[in-house]
């Protein structure tokens, strides 16, 4: 297990006007309102924010971002991209945001300060094209799973990460 001292930032990414592209904030928020974290888990709602992240990415000891991600999978099928498959997850290009987050990533590891330890964790989207502040509803109903695989991810870090209500 790592040190759960180093700390960890999860950032939950996507436009939520552009429907399935918001999942990133939709499962950032729920995490933030249903888990209990240690005090070396930081959540940033990233949205669209682009280079004002680089702090906060070059201050972190590793990176968890929460999108969607197409990968060529059926809508709503949960991805995990760690860091060497990123580029290829860049390469194909789903919202504005991503181009951003593309450059803000190359900047710190161009300044050596990216973090050592990167994953992208997300949803297939069924529809990220098209204007609309809900998510589909395949994408809607995988959120809960979405929330969980990152919160096993924290775990797996080292980090305290519990549900705020028990599960059955």
């Amino acid at each position: 297990m790592t040190d759960p001292l180093q700390p960890t930032l999860v950032i939950g990414l996507g436009n939520p006007l552009m429907t399935d592209d918001g999942v990133g904030i939709v499962a950032l928020e729920r995490l933030r309102a249903g888990w209990a974290l240690g005090s070396d888990v930081t959540l940033v709602d990233g949205g669209t924010w682009g280079m004002n992240l680089l702090p906060m990415i070059e201050d972190a000891r590793r990176l968890v971002l929460i999108d969607a991600i197409r990968a060529g999978g059926a809508p709503g099928t949960l991805v995990t991209l760690e860091r060497d498959q990123l580029p290829r997850y860049f390469s194909h290009k789903l919202s504005p945001h991503q181009i951003d987050l593309k450059e803000v990533l190359a900047l710190a590891e161009l300044r050596g300060t990216l973090p050592p330890e990167i994953v992208a964790i997300g949803l297939e989207p069924a529809d990220a094209e098209h204007m609309g502040t809900e998510l589909t509803a395949v994408v809607a109903g995988r959120v809960d799973d979405l929330v969980r695989a990152v919160a096993t991810r924290l775990r797996a870090m080292g980090h305290e990460c519990l549900p705020l209500t028990p599960t059955i």
